[in-house]
């Protein structure tokens, strides 16, 4: 069992109060780790004791999770917020350069992040303030969008992101928080193994209590402009546009069991960034930082060696 962390709550400029983890040498290279849908900070418990005695690890729950600010309408969950989020925080915390690492939900907006904030990037303000990104587990944008309008296996996988955003779910978020949520989205899909342990488990269920947190959670789905088209949908293949590559040292781990996001997510992602070092985890689910956290950590040693 990993204990707990100590947090503290740190007011953003965007509006919102985060509760964050803080560990390691202040004046050390900053980590900075989001976690994804539907945990906390402690998504990297096996990560942030490993790297703090090099790095400056930064962990927070991020919003519409466990004790930080909880907005309630989907609009405050656009990706352009979300990813403002990060860079103000580092800003409280006088971090003016990192690595972002992201898994799931976290990985998606780390990807924002990083193609904001690499050197020219999307965001002048932002621009040169991420040196490295580590994804896990986290399609690319424009490779998973792609998918979902040409991949029957994708878009199957990523029917359950329909029924997070149908109304209809409401009444069950309700009354069975995101427990019964899951539960109802995920049945018979999900296999055996890489169950959280059941103090963990615990802990989650105590989150999940919260209502107010069960449906900010939700809003990171409704609040996402991708487009999950059902399954009986025509498929064909998206306008050609440009996408900016991401041109920064990048980290991709990819859990090769996930049940929502297979490894065709993968394909072409080289294109796109250039500059990836891909680390595939054979028989491993989704949640790959606490289901092979020592395959994640040697994966992490041997990327943030290199420089």
């Amino acid at each position: 069992m990993v204990g707990d962390f100590e947090q503290k709550r740190v007011a953003l400029s965007t509006g919102v109060d985060l509760d964050v983890v803080d560990m390691g040498p202040r004046d050390a290279p900053a980590l900075v780790f989001l976690h994804g849908f539907p945990e906390s900070h402690r998504t990297w418990r096996h990560q942030l004791p490993h790297f703090a005695d090099r790095f400056r690890c930064i962990a927070p729950d991020q919003r519409g999770y466990r004790g930080s600010s909880k907005p309630q309408g989907a609009d405050s969950y656009t990706p352009d917020k979300l990813i403002a989020d990060v860079f103000a925080l580092a800003d409280a915390l006088g971090v003016e350069r990192f690595t972002v690492v992201g898994h799931d939900w976290g990985g998606a907006i780390a990807w924002g992040v990083a193609l904001g904030g690499q050197p020219g990037g999307l965001h002048p303000q932002w621009a040169g303030r991420v040196t490295r990104a580590v994804i896990a587990n986290a399609p690319h944008p424009a490779i998973f969008q792609r998918l979902l309008l040409t991949n029957p296996e994708q878009r199957a996988a990523s029917q359950y992101i329909r029924t997070f955003r149908d109304p209809a779910s409401d009444a069950l978020i309700e009354e069975q928080g995101i427990a019964g949520l899951l539960a109802h989205a995920f049945a018979g899909r999900v296999p055996s193994g890489g169950i959280q342990p059941p103090e963990e488990i615990a802990r989650l269920i105590v989150d999940w209590e919260d209502r107010d947190a069960c449906r900010a959670m939700i809003n990171w789905y409704r609040g996402s402009p991708a487009e999950v088209p059902p399954m009986d949908a025509p498929y064909g293949e998206p306008p050609a546009t440009p996408f900016p590559k991401l041109t920064i040292p990048t980290l991709v781990i990819w859990a090769l069991h996930d049940v929502a996001l297979p490894a065709c997510n993968l394909d072409g992602l080289d294109e796109l960034v250039p500059a990836a070092t891909i680390v595939e985890v054979p028989g491993c689910g989704h949640f790959v930082p606490w289901e092979a956290p020592d395959r994640v950590n040697a994966a992490m040693d041997d990327f943030l060696a290199a420089g």
